[in-house]
């Protein structure tokens, strides 16, 4: 099939948002496009409606700014799945008025294509372009092709604000239901199909015009805490990268979103990566990227998602072709497959909001309780990469909390999936350590000093009661409630 040259195919009815926004039912299951490909015109007029509107949606992650923003706004949401951006949408489900359901990315098609929150109705998807039988999405594919395949009926915006060129980025290949074969991919930069989602053409219910800018992530400026971060993360790879036999040809990672993920991701390109080709196989590519593409550090990026800050989208506006060349976006179950990540031996670099002092990770939930974002793809990756990093400053609310803790108050990553702990103190490498060895490794190399006296009179009393893996439980959180 030719590349599309028009937005809308000959053939094919446009109506507005309103009218479309009428389709859903008002206790609609309505998996979504999201990241940074989220619905935002239909969004709005169902967030605007004077429905009594119980929407259960699904998305590719976050289901955009609009749609986790106004929705929530306007009490129209039931439930949402599998993570959570916008301050919004996270205070509403911290506050108990929305009903929220934590996954790993790379099972999120398979979840909706199994019924897990009833069968759909409407697939909302935001697109480049249209036709009676295909759509091209915008800046991410996400779990566009597997909510397609399950709807009933599909609702399309059409975004002409972006570049049509962006379409060649796109590989909308995703697995069947299994039992399966194995994802046949061989290398990051190989495709497995084109940038079409099919469909029956019965399915399509609406279609939209729209044109909206894409919306910024909102990076900030690193902290010097977070500089230095970067910094022990950069030195320990130029060790590794030394010293490894696994990286001698290639060094693939992936980066978790955010201005201290962003950082690490342009400091990249301070590694001496002599002839090793460098390679990005992740969820999500970020402005730091685009500038190691630009620069030509990396050879290739694989995700299945833009998400970029302003300067990020003025590249992309400016210039579409450095992405479409140089960047695949693919389905969410084949840039987060486990399989894959441990056939390209990525190292997996992800943020933290807690490590306890045996590398158990809190990845999520603040205190335990309050909601940040969800575990997103950094389980897919901890679990499955060749070197798993977790990385976060040493302590939080200007220094009164310690973030390396005597126990984890949630537990994302277990200490079997964290094999390296960096803060701004130092690099605790874990690997190969007993207990006890990993205790005085966080303790000593990313506790801040303040803290670490603490932590040291709370191991002693654990250890008077002995075991494998010793806890005091009556002061195991008296870091967090005092």
């Amino acid at each position: 099939m030719q590349e599309p040259t028009q937005r809308v195919a000959d053939g094919v009815t446009t109506t507005d948002a309103a009218a479309a926004a009428d389709l859903i039912p008002d206790d609609g299951i309505v998996p979504t496009s999201g990241l940074s490909a989220g619905p935002k015109d239909i969004a709005h007029e169902l967030a605007a409606s004077d429905r009594d509107l119980s929407l259960s949606v699904p998305a590719s992650a976050d289901a955009g700014f609009v749609a986790d923003t106004e929705l929530p706004n306007a009490d129209a949401l039931d439930l949402r799945y599998p993570f959570s951006a916008w301050p919004n949408l996270k205070r509403a489900i911290n506050d108990g008025r929305v009903g929220f359901v934590d996954d790993h990315l790379s099972v999120v098609e398979q979840s909706v294509a199994q019924g897990y929150f009833g069968d759909p109705d409407v697939a909302l998807v935001e697109a480049l372009a249209v036709g009676e039988d295909w759509l091209i999405p915008t800046t991410a594919v996400g779990g566009v092709p597997g909510f397609v395949a399950a709807a009933d009926e599909v609702i399309v915006e059409v975004n002409e604000a972006l570049p049509l060129e962006l379409q060649q980025m796109h590989d909308t290949w995703t697995p069947s239901t299994p039992p399966r074969d194995p994802i046949a991919l061989s290398a990051p930069d190989e495709r497995l199909g084109d940038q079409f989602v099919r469909f029956d053409p019965d399915k399509l219910a609406a279609v939209v015009r729209t044109e909206n800018d894409p919306i910024a992530y909102p990076f900030r400026d690193p902290s010097d805490v977070e500089r230095t971060i970067a910094d022990n993360v950069v030195e320990f790879l130029a060790d590794e990268l030394a010293e490894n036999p696994a990286f001698r040809e290639r060094f693939a990672f992936e980066v978790g979103i955010g201005s201290l993920g962003n950082e690490i991701a342009e400091r990249i390109g301070d590694l001496d990566l002599s002839d090793r080709e460098a390679v990005y196989f992740g969820e999500v590519a970020q402005d730091g990227l685009l500038d190691l593409l630009e620069s030509g550090t990396l050879s290739a990026a694989s995700a299945t998602a833009l998400v970029l800050g302003e300067n990020g989208i003025d590249k992309l506006l400016d210039r579409p072709e450095l992405v479409a060349d140089t960047v695949l976006t693919r389905s969410m179950s084949v840039s987060n497959d486990p399989g894959l990540i441990r056939a390209f031996g990525v190292v997996a670099i992800n943020t933290a909001v807690e490590v306890d002092v045996y590398g158990h990770t809190n990845s999520s939930h603040v205190r335990g309780s309050q909601l940040l974002q969800g575990i997103g793809g950094s389980g897919d990756f901890a679990r499955n990469s060749l070197l798993s990093m977790m990385v976060l400053p040493s302590t939080a609310q200007d220094g009164e909390i310690s973030r390396i803790v005597p126990m984890a108050s949630h537990v994302d990553h277990p200490d079997h999936d964290v094999e390296v702990v960096v803060t701004e103190h130092g690099v605790a490498d874990l690997r190969g350590l007993t207990p006890d060895e990993r205790f005085e490794e966080l303790v000593g190399e990313c506790a801040h000093p303040d803290f670490r006296p603490d932590l040291r009179r709370y191991g002693e009393r654990a250890a008077e009661d002995g075991g494998h893996m010793p806890h005091d439980l009556p002061s195991a959180f008296d870091m967090h409630t005092e």
